[in-house]
């Protein structure tokens, strides 16, 4: 009888970690798109500023002719 309730027990134990684990990486993957969202603003803001910034020296190059 001991050993039917150890394996229950082990079994119930090793899907209790695999749930800890589950749980942990959700919340890095959510993290982790977080992180992507933010980048990607950031670039877009970089992309048009330097968009700006090219037309102004462009307009700027023009009046130089």
């Amino acid at each position: 009888m001991f050993w039917p309730m150890l394996a229950i027990a082990l079994g119930f134990l090793g899907i209790a970690v695999l749930g800890v684990l589950a749980v942990k990486v959700f919340i890095e993957a959510q993290r982790l798109g977080h992180q992507v969202t933010s980048t990607t603003e950031r670039i877009n803001r970089a992309a048009e500023d330097l968009e700006r910034a090219a037309t102004n020296l462009a307009s700027t190059g023009e009046t130089l002719r």
